[in-house]
């Protein structure tokens, strides 16, 4: 941006900030070398000598701050955060990524396996497929506490390759059977000598997780084909995966989304008006398709800026010696363009509002602390 020397700068009002000071606050200048102006400016006299308060108030915070969801389906979601800082919109990443529960395989029990795929190999795999639950609806278990219909989930796993076709058997995530009884597993160390007692398995199970009306017309399942496993003629795998609750932060099986992302709004800007052949030149340079021509009649052909959001700040437009005269690149500091994606254990709108609870909590907890 070109230096203003003070003598010309205009009188302004009480309150207002002069345009290069406003731009430095507020947007970050992509130029062809470095960006510049990525500090945030949060010190409340940053501009008192131009009587200027730059204090955080909160019904200006109130009044400037929206959410605007862009795309929305079963799978993602883009929305905007617009009017908070760099530092809320990672918050609520980390919170996205490592510290909403889920469901998940802890503990594996095989019986029998004599596919290819070593068995902690196997337990890893199976401990990574998403798992289609409310975890709401279910308690943490610490390592005192018995499995119970609240704190686990019980898969089994049996197929097998029959030795007569000769082919092979592909193993599907689909392929696991709810137990909404418990484990069918009987503990090694139960010998009781009362034929009619019911043996202890490896879960305690008060009751059917399929009586419960959670569950009742709507049965836990995964996300269906996902290879876990591939078997010859004659070999077949059995075997019993218990699911807990737990978060992201411990294990990345626990994490709810398979990506949570943002980047600032890119804002494109043209300097002077790119007509003809320039137009044309600049509309080629850029690799997303942000700029388009417009016919401003009399043969004179215009270049404008169609798709902004697009921008990916390549500075392929900007790279040749000149243009950086033209066009200005820059992003908006407080415009954030946010992305979920969910693993499909809870939808994404569901997600970014369990975020908003925890971080509630969190500030809670510390407004707590402080008083």
């Amino acid at each position: 941006m070109p230096k203003i020397p003070l003598c010309d700068l205009p009188v302004l009002p009480q309150n207002h900030l002069p345009l290069h000071l406003q731009l430095q606050k507020t947007r970050v200048f992509c130029n062809n070398d470095a960006p510049t102006n990525t500090e945030d400016i949060t010190y409340s006299g940053a501009y008192a000598a131009l009587g200027v308060d730059n204090s955080l108030k909160l019904d200006e915070f109130r009044k400037n701050f929206k959410v605007k969801v862009i795309k929305l389906n079963e799978e993602d979601m883009e929305f905007d955060l617009i009017g908070i800082d760099a530092s809320i919109a990672n918050a609520f990443r980390r919170i996205l990524i490592s510290e909403l529960p889920t469901m998940a395989i802890e503990k594996v029990l095989v019986a029998n396996s004599s596919s290819v795929v070593q068995d902690e190999v196997l337990a890893h795999r199976l401990g990574l497929i998403p798992i289609k639950v409310d975890p709401r609806l279910f308690d943490y278990m610490s390592e005192n506490d018995v499995p119970n219909e609240k704190n686990n989930i019980v898969f089994s796993l049996n197929i097998k390759c029959d030795r007569k076709t000769g082919e092979r058997l592909t193993v599907y995530s689909h392929d696991l059977k709810w137990l909404p009884f418990g484990s069918e597993y009987v503990l090694p160390t139960e010998n009781s000598s009362d034929p009619s007692s019911k043996p202890k398995t490896y879960t305690s199970f008060t009751s059917s997780q399929d009586s419960l009306p959670e569950f009742s017309n709507n049965p836990i399942t995964v996300t269906p084909s996902i290879i876990i496993s591939k078997l010859g003629p004659g070999q077949e795998i059995e075997l019993e995966a218990h699911a807990v609750k737990g978060v992201g932060k411990t294990h990345a099986k626990w994490s709810p989304v398979a990506t949570a992302w943002y980047r600032m709004l890119p804002e494109v800007v043209l300097l002077q008006d790119i007509e003809d052949e320039d137009a044309q030149k600049l509309v080629n340079k850029c690799p997303v398709n942000v700029f388009d021509i417009e016919d401003m009649g009399k043969g004179v052909k215009r270049a404008t800026v169609a798709r902004p959001r697009a921008c990916t700040v390549c500075r392929e437009c900007i790279r040749e010696p000149g243009w950086n005269e033209k066009v200005a690149l820059r992003r908006v500091k407080d415009h954030f363009i946010f992305t979920i994606e969910s693993t499909g254990a809870l939808p994404p709108e569901v997600l970014f509002t369990e975020a908003v609870k925890i971080l509630e909590d969190k500030c809670e907890s510390v407004i707590t602390e402080l008083s």
